[in-house]
Parts: C-alpha cells; sequence; structure tokens
C-alpha cells in the first residue's frame, strides 16, 4: 500500500493547471505539493510519495527538449497517474505508443466508456463530457493496461493498470469543463492507489498548532495585520497556539474601505482576543503621495511608508519583550510561484503593501505555507472568525491608492469609499459575494464627464465597476451580474456619490487585462 504520510507530488510539465490538480488532490483529502518536472527522481522519492500525478504540458512528447520522466518512477511502487501529456509519457515509458494521428482535440469532447469502465470509469455515463487539449494521442495501452475509455480523437483516452497502480486520462480531470473528472480522480486515489483520505479541516488546524508551539517554544511574536484574509487567519492560528505571546500590528494608511478598520478592531479582535496595536497613520501616507499620480511611484511610496511605520512599531514592541518571531500569511502558491516548495520562503513582495524589509532580525512563521485561498477559508471557519472577515473579497495592499487613476486626495479617497461601499452592499443584497473573486471600483480620478442632473449640466467623475471571476487570481473573467442588479449600483452611486455622474462596466478577461487598473 501506499506511504499514508507522504505527499501526493503534482509533477508539473508546465501545465496551466498544475495548480488546480493539487487543489482537486486535496479535495480528495489527501495532501499534495507541486514540483518541478526538472526535479530528479531520487528528490522525488525521497519525499516518500505517496503517489505521483504527471500534469499535462503544451509540449509534444516526440520534440526535441521535451520535458520527460525519468523510467526509474515507474518501477519505484509508487502508484502514478497522468493527464494528458502526463498521459502520454507514462504509456509511452511502460511500452504502449503515442501516434501523432491527425485526431487532435481541443475543448468540450464526448468520452465513450468501454467495457464496465474498470476502477476509473465504471458506474459512470457511457457517454459523458470531458475537456481535451492534444494533438498527440495513445494508440496502444501499454501491457497489461485495461483501456477503459476512447473518444473520437483518441483510441485511448483512458487505461488503468490496478496490479502496479498505474493509471491516466488524456482529458483534464481536474477542470471543471469534466463534470466527473474529481470522481475519478478519486478513485485513483481512494481505491487505486489506497491512499486514506486524511487532511481535513480539523487536521491541518491540529498539525500548524502543534509546528507554531514547536517553532516558537517559549518566545513572543509579532504579526502585521492588513484586515485581509490571510493574515487574520495566520494570526488566529498563532494567537490559538501561543495565546497573548502574539501581538498583532495593524496599521491604519487611510487607504482602507469604509468601515474596515472598525471590522478589525472590533469583530476580530472579539472573536481571537489576540493582543491588537493599531496606528495611525492615515495623514503620513496621505503627505507622501501628495502630487504623484504614476502607478508605480505609488506603489512605491505606499510600500515605503508602511515599512517605516512598521518598523517603528516592531522598534516600541521590542522595547518592551523579546518578539523573535514575525507571522507572515505566505499561501502556498506564493510559495510554488517564487520557486519554493521547502525550506523557508522570501517575504512576499506583496504582503501587507509592498513587503517587508530582509534585514528585519525576525524568524518568520508561516502557517499557512501549505494551504491555498480555499483552504485558508474553511480554516477561518473552523477557528471560529466571522463571515464578514472569511469570505471577504481580496483587496491590494496598497489598497484604494490604486484603484484611484490619478493623485490621492483625501477628497478623492471618501468618494471613492462611499462609491465601493454601494458596490458591496448591493452585491451582498443580491446575495452575489460568493459569485465572483472580487469587485474592484475605480475613480477615473482625472478623467471629468459630462451629465445632466438635476436639469444642470455636470462634469463629474466616471467610475469603473470591475466584476471578475476567479480561483487564483492568476487568470480571471468578468463576472455577468445581472442587469437590474447594475442598474441598482449605477443609480445609487450617480444619486448618493455627488462627485460622480457615470458608472462604466469593464469586461476585459485576464489575460489581457489585469485585475486591478494600476
Amino acid at each position: 500500500m501506499a506511504n499514508p504520510t507522504g505527499p501526493v507530488l503534482v509533477v508539473d510539465f508546465g501545465a496551466q493547471y498544475a495548480q488546480l490538480i493539487a487543489r482537486r488532490v486535496r479535495e480528495a483529502q489527501v495532501y499534495s505539493e507541486v514540483v518541478p518536472h526538472t526535479s530528479d527522481v531520487d528528490d522525488l522519492l525521497a519525499k516518500d510519495p505517496a503517489a505521483i500525478v504527471l500534469s499535462g504540458g503544451p509540449s509534444s512528447v516526440y520534440e526535441d527538449g521535451a520535458p520527460g520522466i525519468d523510467p526509474a518512477v515507474f518501477s519505484a511502487g509508487v502508484p502514478v497517474f497522468g493527464m494528458c501529456y502526463g498521459f502520454q509519457l507514462m504509456a509511452r515509458a511502460l511500452g504502449g505508443t503515442v501516434e501523432n494521428t491527425g485526431g487532435r482535440e481541443f475543448g468540450r469532447t464526448e468520452l465513450n466508456v468501454t467495457g464496465d469502465g474498470g476502477v476509473l470509469h465504471g458506474g459512470l455515463p457511457a457517454h459523458h463530457p470531458v475537456w481535451m487539449s492534444h494533438n498527440d494521442g495513445v494508440t496502444k495501452a501499454p501491457e497489461g493496461a485495461t483501456v477503459t475509455a476512447t473518444s473520437p480523437g483518441a483510441d485511448v483516452a483512458g487505461f488503468e493498470d490496478t496490479e502496479r497502480r498505474y493509471a491516466g486520462v488524456q482529458y483534464h480531470p481536474e477542470v471543471a469543463h469534466s463534470p466527473h473528472g474529481q470522481e475519478v480522480l478519486r478513485r485513483f486515489l481512494h481505491n487505486i492507489a489506497g491512499i486514506r483520505p486524511k487532511w481535513t479541516t480539523t487536521s491541518i488546524v491540529d498539525e500548524q498548532i502543534a509546528t507554531i508551539r514547536e517553532q516558537v517554544g517559549d518566545g513572543s511574536a509579532i504579526c502585521g495585520l492588513s484586515g485581509g484574509v490571510d493574515s487574520a487567519v495566520a494570526a488566529a492560528l498563532v494567537q490559538r497556539a501561543i495565546g497573548d505571546r502574539l501581538t498583532c500590528v495593524f496599521v491604519d494608511h487611510g487607504l482602507l474601505r469604509a468601515g474596515e478598520r472598525a471590522q478589525v478592531e472590533r469583530d476580530f479582535v472579539a472573536a481571537t482576543g489576540v493582543n491588537l496595536v493599531t496606528v495611525d497613520a492615515r495623514q503620513r501616507f496621505l503627505d507622501a503621495l501628495a502630487g504623484v499620480g504614476d502607478p508605480e511611484e505609488k506603489r512605491k511610496i505606499i510600500g515605503r511608508e508602511f515599512i517605516r511605520v512598521f518598523e517603528q512599531a516592531e522598534r516600541d514592541l521590542k522595547a518592551q519583550g523579546d518578539y523573535r518571531f514575525l507571522v507572515q500569511g505566505t499561501l502556498y502558491p506564493d510559495v510554488v510561484e517564487s520557486g519554493g516548495g521547502s525550506g523557508t520562503s522570501n517575504i512576499k513582495s506583496h504582503h501587507n503593501v509592498g513587503g517587508l524589509p530582509e534585514d528585519l532580525q525576525f524568524e518568520l512563521v508561516e502557517p499557512l505555507r501549505l494551504l491555498f485561498k480555499d483552504e485558508v477559508r474553511r480554516v477561518g471557519l473552523e477557528l471560529g472568525l466571522p463571515e464578514t472577515i472569511v469570505h471577504r473579497q481580496p483587496f491590494p495592499g496598497p489598497g484604494l491608492g490604486i484603484r484611484i487613476i490619478g493623485e490621492v486626495t483625501a477628497d478623492r479617497l471618501e468618494t471613492l469609499r462611499a462609491a465601493d461601499a454601494i458596490a458591496r452592499e448591493e452585491l451582498t443584497a443580491a446575495g452575489l459575494d460568493r459569485d465572483i473573486w472580487q469587485c474592484p471600483v475605480v475613480l477615473l480620478a482625472d478623467v471629468r464627464s459630462v451629465g445632466v442632473q438635476g436639469d444642470g449640466r455636470t462634469y463629474g467623475h466616471p467610475v469603473v465597476l470591475r466584476p471578475v471571476s476567479s480561483e487564483d487570481a492568476m487568470t480571471a473573467d468578468w463576472t455577468r451580474l445581472p442587469y437590474d442588479v447594475l442598474e441598482r449600483i449605477s443609480t445609487r452611486i450617480t444619486n448618493e456619490v455627488a462627485e460622480v455622474n457615470r458608472v462604466a462596466l469593464d469586461v476585459t478577461s485576464k489575460p489581457p487585462g489585469t485585475i486591478e487598473w494600476e
């Protein structure tokens, strides 16, 4: 049987969905990690993997320099599952045949279950949709493997060898466009690989609390609390582990949305009992941003000022006690994207407005570094944090400073806060909070729009609504909000926010656009 303590390793062959695969494995209550395809086989096996998943990728197995996998992986006794490109690599390595048949498939494709469907496809509809993306195809399965599915462009769209614990599919089971894909992946993990489902929210909390206590010992820690879900959950975990030896520092830079300071000072403290120090630096940031309209310069100024304010707070705390540890809300995607995955990571550059200086004399505590955003939210609920914090929309560190196109002033911040509050209120009233990733409201402060209000001609500012749907913010699509909700938002903003006379809708996906305008 598979080693129940080792992770499932997702070998990334350049797939756009590698992190999504890891998340899907975790949804089957099995811990997973993403590793690059350049990893040495000895390094992979040193992790005692419960199984190895070979991701898709853009290459052809026949291309010169195409990424490969050491055949030793298949003789190590570790269960292996291949998807798309990884499926073809596995088939070829095990003695099957991969050819460019001209029967390429991209997008929605009908899968045909063959025979009894085996473990992977047994009991599923005989014909059901899957998401394909391939030119080459497996035309002959490896010796000893049973073909469980075909498609119009793939003679072998799925096979399994339960004795050697190998299986794979030509399609992408990890995407929502393959409606039975999660069940297929679950069957491999639980039924073919024999992995027990133990990765649960409760187990995550218990393991992290034990890890924090071991790392911190009888020391004290500081957490830069932004009000966002990541820092809030990280702080709640550490507070659960070490109690009042954690102090949170909340810097009010004046670039927050309406009610956010009160939410942190009231709701978070009430839920956790954490020690909180609030630094009011609103005027300092406004003074530093005066006359600056360039977005990159604004980011640099906000980051610089935040560092200075935090450093002073850190010095004040250290004068009162021995604070050797700094809590960071680093998530697993941050670790993967920075080339990490083991050991300590760099302080993430975008956390709490522009990052913290590397010469701060702290040892990092990163209780979320193994978790994806959805797992962080579940942990937050497990810890008793209020829904208003756990399901808060992502908000950039520089705050409203990068949602004002032009110079940041007190008046412009109040205008944007009012418009943003209305948009959030109406989305909540319509029950759409969970349907969108976030909905930035952008104030075009350097643009004047002609309008008619109260039988008079006006020259107000336009605001832009940017509702987007995403799973990880790496890619995003604009959210198709109901017209009546858009109408209410527009009507209220133009009626209630005197400086705004026009509301526009941004319908750009990412790519080519970014979620934020600056």
